[in-house]
């Protein structure tokens, strides 16, 4: 299955956690390629890909973080307006759900990266090929 790993941090909502989650991984050097963050009143989900998410997810768990592992596609689109609205569209009008979506950071050239969680990774993989998106993988972005 094509696709990225990426790993979710469940954080209590309280001052200091994000930091406390990225200076961990920098102190194991660990490098964070891309990062979202969600949160409500008392918890945030924060979800990121690292260039060494096996390390990252056992240095986090020896912190006692509350980790999960998910396979999510990166894909590359024209950096210019509507490029993203058609390829959610395309994977909308196929019957795939998006759960969320994030950019990496920075630009390949004049293409965007972008990740995006969907209910169905094999669905939306057909229907990212049929539109002619290029996927983005792990070695792309310098995971080990």
């Amino acid at each position: 299955m094509a696709g990225i790993k990426q790993i979710s941090v469940f954080l209590a909502n309280r001052k200091g956690r994000i930091a406390d989650v990225t200076s961990l991984l920098a102190d194991n050097n660990i490098d964070i390629r891309a990062l979202s963050i969600a949160d409500t009143e008392s918890y945030g989900a924060l979800r990121m890909i690292t260039d060494d998410n096996e390390k990252a997810v056992k240095v986090l768990k020896e912190a006692n973080f509350v980790t999960k592992i998910n396979t999510v596609l990166a894909i590359e689109i024209p950096n210019e307006p509507g490029a993203l609205a058609k390829v959610l569209s395309a994977i909308e009008d196929d019957g795939i759900s998006v759960e969320y979506i994030y950019a990496f950071v920075g630009v390949q050239g004049d293409h965007a990266r972008v990740i995006i969680r969907v209910n169905d990774n094999s669905k939306a993989l057909e229907t990212l090929k049929r539109i002619n998106v290029t996927l983005v993988t792990e070695e792309d972005v310098g995971i080990r």
